[in-house]
Order: structure tokens, then C-alpha cells, then sequence
């Protein structure tokens, strides 16, 4: 069975160290985790990191499986393409691979299943370049998920979408981790999203995670004060659905990391399994 741990990860561009340390209990299959954190925090090089994308120490552990084709998907935040493509060439290729393009009839019902699912069949023929930004990042999933990953790193995949789109994709992805049996880390700005759509947070701050463990108890007013500078705390409603209540940023607050002069350690609730 897949799982995936993190063992003290690290990356750096050139002399600048941009992920330090970041070690995970184990995360197993079936679950959705949001990385979280500020602008710049580190997010996107933790992901390209664990993705095999860029250098750095520390190892990425699968528990018993074996690295092969497709265990670990990477869908980076900028999905811009200038290829002369339409929509259904695109996934078809990221299905593919560069193996044969031959075409299988259970190949093409699951392009057609995934297409339907997130609602995109009506842009099959379009041409990539024809899209906008929310479309192109619906095309991205697709591309992404007719892989079928094992493990699978979206970075703020719905950022160009409207509300009510990144709830539908949000909504999802939650189904299809559990269907499927897959970890899918998500990096996400709106933490009531997480609350509402992922099991656990991991929360980066200038390449740390300082939090680690299930969303209800990471997305707190500590977390809201130390890491996002903002003064607020967290509410729930009579259906038992937890959100965000802000009062405003702190003051002398600055935008991106907590200004505290030092590492923070890393409040990390392990699985209650795992205890």
C-alpha cells in the first residue's frame, strides 16, 4: 500500500534556502491534506520537492510500494499552454505518456468519465489557447487525474475559478481521494475551504511547517496570529460546520511570515492510530 511520509526535507535555489526540515507522520490513502501557509512560504517548493522536481536532503518515504510511473503527480500552479492542441488531444497525451498512442476503448471511457465528472466535455475540441485560466486549470486536473496517481501534489489548483466552481472541484477531489484510494495534498489560500473539504492541514512558514495534524485543530486563532498576521478565531455553526471569523490584520503586522526572529517548533498532532 502506498502511504507517504516526509523525513526532514529541504530544497534550495542556488545559496537561498527555501524548505527546511519538514517531517510528516505517516499519511495514508483515502485522505486530503492542505498545505497552507502565506505567500512565499514555501509551498510550491515543498511540492516540487516531494514531486522528485527539484533537489535537496531528506527522503520521501511510500511505505511498501515500490516509485513507478504515475505514483506521484505534480499539478504546478501555472497551467498556461501554448501548444496547438485541442482540450481531448491534451488529456489523451497526458494519459499517454509517450508510449504508444494507440487508444484503448476503456482509455477513452475514462477520458470521457473524468471529462464528465468535472463538467469540461463541452471544451473537448476547443483549442488549449482558447481557454481561460479557470478553464485551462479544469483541463490541468484532467490531465493530471487520467494518470491515476497514487499520490497527488495540486498547487492552488482553483485559484482562477469562480465560488462556486472551487467548492464543485474542491468537493471533488475529497470524492475521489476516498473513491479511489489515493493522498492528494492540496496547496489552498482559503482555510474555510479547508475546514470544510480536507482532513488535515499542513501549515509552512518560511519554508518550516510550524503545524501538522487534522484541520479542526490546526486552523485556530494561533495559527490565524502567528502565521497569517491577522487577528481572528474560528467559529461553529449550528450544523457543526466550522469558519472564520477575522477582526482585521494585527497591528504592525506585515504581509507573509509571522515576525518572530526564530524557528518555530512544529505543533504536530500525530494520527490517533499512530499514538
Amino acid at each position: 500500500m502506498v502511504t507517504l511520509r516526509l523525513n526532514d526535507i529541504g530544497t534550495r535555489y542556488g545559496k537561498v534556502q527555501v524548505v527546511t526540515g519538514v517531517t510528516t507522520p505517516v499519511i495514508h490513502p483515502g485522505s486530503v491534506t492542505a498545505v497552507i501557509g502565506p505567500n512565499a512560504a514555501g509551498k510550491s517548493s515543498l511540492f516540487k520537492r516531494v514531486a522528485g522536481l527539484a533537489r535537496g536532503t531528506g527522503t520521501v518515504d511510500l511505505g511498501t510500494a515500490t516509485k513507478q510511473r504515475n505514483t506521484i503527480c505534480y499539478m504546478p500552479q501555472d497551467t498556461g499552454s501554448t501548444a496547438v492542441l485541442s482540450v481531448y488531444e491534451s488529456v489523451i497525451l497526458a494519459a499517454k505518456q509517450g508510449s504508444s498512442l494507440r487508444v484503448r476503448a476503456d482509455e477513452l471511457a475514462h477520458i470521457d468519465g473524468i471529462l464528465n465528472a468535472l463538467r469540461i466535455s463541452d471544451l473537448a475540441g476547443r483549442n488549449l489557447g482558447e481557454l481561460s485560466g479557470g478553464q485551462r486549470q479544469l483541463v490541468a486536473i484532467a490531465q493530471t487525474l487520467v494518470r491515476d496517481p497514487k499520490i497527488l501534489l495540486m498547487d492552488e489548483p482553483t485559484s482562477a475559478l469562480d465560488l462556486h466552481r472551487q467548492m464543485e472541484v474542491l468537493s471533488f477531489m475529497r470524492d475521489v481521494a476516498k473513491r479511489q484510494n489515493i493522498i492528494v495534498l492540496i496547496a489552498i489560500h482559503d482555510l474555510n475551504h479547508a475546514l470544510q473539504y480536507c482532513d488535515q492541514a499542513m501549515a509552512i512558514l518560511d519554508g518550516r511547517m510550524v503545524a501538522y495534524g487534522p484541520c479542526s485543530e490546526v486552523i485556530d486563532q494561533n495559527l490565524l496570529r502567528d502565521v497569517y498576521q491577522v487577528d481572528g478565531h474560528v467559529e461553529v455553526n449550528s450544523l457543526g460546520h466550522r469558519h472564520i471569523v477575522l477582526r482585521g490584520p494585527r497591528d504592525g503586522a506585515h504581509s507573509g511570515a509571522a515576525n518572530t526572529g526564530k524557528p518555530t517548533e512544529p505543533r504536530v498532532e500525530m494520527p490517533k492510530a499512530a499514538q
